[in-house]
């Protein structure tokens, strides 16, 4: 179970269930007496009901699929699902070279890049031509005729996007290594998402905007973080956005979509604790 059987927070939220509870029965037994044959099972049944109760909270909170958090005037729903299927703009991830080469090399074909190559862009050579011409990303090149085995030599920063189709947000998310292996420092991960954010901001145009959780996939962290989990990454994201004060007005919202595989592995009811 993600959820500890005593974890404080549902442990709080008993407390207080038990206290209106109990505020509850006192004003009743005010007005009503229970005979004394019956005190005794009366105590074993409300001892009964509150395990009932305290049981029903623990198993809801591993269930969870879905959390909606308050930050500020922004709605940020954290949920399984796919992202090609939500409503507003869609962010994709790809490298600091906008590679588009689906080839199990630079891209992998089954990683959610790939995917949107493969299943949502009808010309490539146009999706290349339209990432080369993009004022915005022009201004943020850091290098050109950088010398790579394979793939683009245009070098972004890190978190600069580009809107294409009015629908889709793609952002150069992780640095590529010599052997074409996506890879980020800790520090590198929060300042994208402090650029992404800002990028969001100057694209969405009052519409919803999805994401995925940045780093889930086959990034690797170095430097220590090696080992950082999907709760980490999303704990990260989170705090970025609070601090970024971008603001989602309603109905807009944020949406971050958690790959239906690595669902069982979040615990959204600790993630609650963030708003």
């Amino acid at each position: 179970m993600k959820v500890s059987i005593f974890d404080k927070d549902i442990l709080k939220q008993f407390s207080n269930i038990c206290a209106t509870i109990t505020a509850i029965l006192s004003a009743v037994l005010i007005f009503l007496d229970i005979p004394n044959q019956w005190r005794i099972t009366s105590g074993v049944v409300y001892v009964v009901f509150l395990s009932v109760i305290y049981i029903f909270l623990w198993i809801r909170a591993n269930r969870l699929r879905q959390i909606d958090i308050k930050i500020g005037i922004t709605t940020v729903v954290i949920k399984s699902g796919d992202i090609f299927k939500e409503d507003g703009l869609k962010a994709i991830a790809f490298n600091e070279y906008f590679d588009t080469r689906v080839d199990d090399k630079i891209i992998a074909k089954k990683s959610l890049n790939g995917q949107f190559i493969l299943n949502h862009i009808d010309d490539v050579d146009k999706l290349n031509s339209d990432i080369e011409s993009d004022d915005d990303l022009k201004n943020s090149i850091i290098g050109k005729g950088v010398k790579r085995k394979q793939g683009k030599t245009t070098k972004y920063k890190l978190g600069s996007s580009i809107l294409i189709n009015d629908e889709y947000i793609l952002t150069a998310f992780s640095r590529f290594n010599k052997n074409n292996q996506a890879e980020l420092t800790i520090q590198e991960y929060v300042n994208f998402l402090l650029t992404f954010w800002n990028e969001i901001n100057r694209l969405y145009a009052q519409r919803s905007v999805t994401v995925p959780v940045f780093g889930s996939g086959i990034t690797r962290f170095k430097n220590g973080f090696e080992d950082i989990d999907i709760n980490e990454l999303l704990r990260i994201m989170i705090w970025t956005f609070k601090v970024s004060k971008i603001k989602f007005a309603y109905p807009a919202k944020l949406t971050i979509i958690v790959h239906n595989d690595l669902l069982n592995q979040v615990n959204l009811y600790k993630l609650k604790e963030n708003e």
